[in-house]
Parts: structure tokens; C-alpha cells; sequence
């Protein structure tokens, strides 16, 4: 299906913003305080990472692969000894509805239910083979209602296309920070955003600088080379290859129909300044 990469995208850019709500919010970030999470990135760790459990140290710092360690060691494990992974994922999952409720347009319930139905149908088709973060959001219950469901749908598909990010990231010899950079030389999202957002130093995002320099891969004034250029496209590539059994799934006639309900659905996130772009996701305005 020589489709599959495109359409593999097209799904990503249609459905992200609706998972990205999350960060984006208030109440996600409300609900955190008040299980006694201190500051925004200790929520953001503990509730990404609570369907992993009580996780911390290597294994935090390697399932959030293009986070700065330091970052990661500050959320965690302090944040499980002020509350239980169960609480944090009940009150996220919560708290993802209840600012989908309040953000996203009218829309017919025939349609959402439609959107719902079809997202569920290609969380089936995502395999979990090397994927924790999609096999441990997967095992989570399905909530109980319409817009806990498409969190929860969206929240899975795009930590399955995540983690077959991170393989291809580290297939084409990249680190996290790496990655981060060469994200940036694209373009498409400010280093100074990636920079902050994920936690690295000056020094450190020079010195990633230097040596994508010193591997061809960069210019001298922060740009991709052609070698450079070819290498993140491959890794854009591979993502979309990765990610595509859920689309097999569906089939392109699927894809579409998810796309139809959920692309208007995800502008409007955008379009009402919910979810800024650019972003650190690199998630565009479908």
C-alpha cells in the first residue's frame, strides 16, 4: 500500500491536537495540583508515565528519550511519593475529557460516535512490539464516556507513533537531543522552543551542535546539509512506516473518514489558541 506513509501522517496531523489538549489546558494541570504534583513538569511526567507505574531513573529518563535526564530526575520518583500512579491516570484521563468538552466545537453525535468507533478500531492494529508507552496506555480501561474514549483512542495512537519514532531516531544514530536538533535545522519549530521545552542547556544543545557539524549532518550556521537533510527525512519516513499498521487496519477509506470528523475537530483546538503552533510536537494545523 504505497500510500500507507502519507496516509500514516495525514491520521497523526488530524488526531494529535486532540491528544494534546493535555498539555495545552488548564484543567489537566489543575487536576495535578490538587493530588499534590509540584509544578507543571511533574505532572506532565507522572501522567504520562502512570500506566508504566511507579517508574523512575533509567527507565523514566529512556521512555521520555528527548527529555533532558535532569528534567526527568526532578519530576521522578518524587512525584510517587506524593501520590499512586492509579490516582494520577484516573484524574488525567478525567481531566483530558472535561477539557474536550469544554474546548471543541458542536459536533452531531452520530459523527463522534463514528470518530470514536474507528480511532478504537485502529488502536486494534497497533502492535506493541518494542512500544511501551502504546502498550501500557492500551491496557489502560477504556473510559466511560464518548470524549474519555477519544482521548484515550488518541492518546494511544500517538504514543504508538512515538515510540516508532524513537526507533527510528536511534536507527539513523541519533540521541534524543540530536534528534531535538536536527528537528529544529528543519525549520519547522525554533531551536530556542525545543531547547526550553525539553530541558537541554546552551552548552549542551551547542555541543550536539558541534558534533552533527563535525558528522556532516549540519552546517556552521545551524542548517541541515544535504547528508543532513536526507537522514531526517529517512527518520520522518521510517516513523510513517512504523506507524502504519493501524492504517492498514482501517484502510485509506477509514483513514479518510476519521480524518473528515477529527481534522476540523483538531483546527478548532488550534484555531482558538487551545494548542499553539508551532509546537514542540511539531504538529501542524491539519
Amino acid at each position: 500500500m504505497t500510500t500507507t506513509p502519507t496516509l500514516a501522517r495525514r491520521l497523526w496531523e488530524a488526531v494529535e491536537p486532540i491528544h494534546a489538549v493535555v498539555y495545552y489546558a488548564p484543567e489537566p494541570a489543575a487536576a495535578a495540583r490538587e493530588l499534590g504534583l509540584a509544578g507543571w513538569w511533574m505532572g506532565y511526567f507522572a501522567g504520562r508515565l502512570a500506566p508504566v507505574g511507579t517508574v523512575d531513573g533509567p527507565l523514566a529518563r529512556s521512555l521520555c528519550f528527548a527529555m533532558a535526564p535532569r528534567r526527568v530526575d526532578r519530576a521522578l520518583p518524587d512525584a510517587w511519593a506524593r501520590t499512586a500512579p492509579r490516582k494520577v491516570l484516573d484524574s488525567r484521563v478525567d481531566a483530558a475529557r472535561a477539557a474536550l468538552e469544554r474546548c471543541l466545537p458542536a459536533v452531531r453525535h452520530a459523527d463522534l460516535r463514528r470518530l470514536v468507533l474507528l480511532l478504537e478500531r485502529a488502536v486494534e492494529g497497533c502492535g506493541h512490539e518494542g512500544r511501551p508507552l502504546a502498550a501500557a496506555w492500551a491496557a489502560v480501561p477504556r473510559p466511560g464516556t464518548l470524549l474519555g474514549r477519544l482521548w484515550w483512542a488518541a492518546t494511544v495512537l500517538r504514543e504508538h507513533r512515538g515510540d516508532g519514532h524513537v526507533m527510528a531516531v536511534v536507527h539513523a544514530g541519533l540521541t534524543g537531543l540530536e534528534a531535538g536538533v536536527t528537528h529544529a535545522a528543519t525549520g519547522d519549530v525554533s531551536g530556542a522552543l525545543l531547547r526550553t521545552s525539553r530541558g537541554w542547556t546552551d552548552d549542551e544543545w551547542a555541543w550536539a551542535c558541534r558534533r552533527l557539524t563535525a558528522r556532516g549532518l549540519l552546517t556552521r550556521a545551524g542548517r541541515l546539509t544535504r547528508s543532513g537533510g536526507a537522514l531526517r527525512r529517512s527518520v520522518e519516513d521510517a516513523t510513517d512506516h512504523l506507524a502504519a499498521a493501524p492504517v492498514t487496519l482501517l484502510g485509506s477509506s477509514g483513514v479518510e473518514d476519521v480524518i473528515a470528523v477529527a481534522a476540523p475537530l483538531s483546527r478548532h483546538l488550534i484555531d482558538t489558541g487551545v494548542v499553539p503552533v508551532p509546537n514542540p510536537i511539531g504538529v501542524p494545523r491539519p
